[in-house]
């Protein structure tokens, strides 16, 4: 279930503080600094504004990190593509 929590911890951060999250693509743990753990997190960017011009949503990839607490410690806009456009491994 930590898995749950981490997705969890992004989501209500996400919710809170940035925009809603539409979707998490990757958990997984750090191994670099062998510690935390990184995320990929979908949001739909300027929704309001796409849906006024009629335009394709624009969805925002951001990478984000958390501690060993599972709390939020960074997150960074890492794409941002239409979404309908293929997405890209980062």
């Amino acid at each position: 279930m930590e898995i749950k929590e981490i997705m969890n911890n992004v989501a209500d951060f996400f919710n809170n503080h940035v925009a809603p999250l539409h979707k998490i693509t990757s958990v997984e743990k750090n191994e670099n600094k062998n510690e935390g753990w990184r995320v990929i997190a979908e949001v739909i960017e300027e929704k309001e504004y796409m849906k006024k011009y009629a335009k394709d949503e624009m969805l925002g990839t951001y990478e984000v990190l958390l501690n060993n607490e599972k709390e939020v410690t960074s997150f960074t806009r890492r794409d941002v593509r239409y979404r309908s456009a293929i997405g890209q491994e980062m």
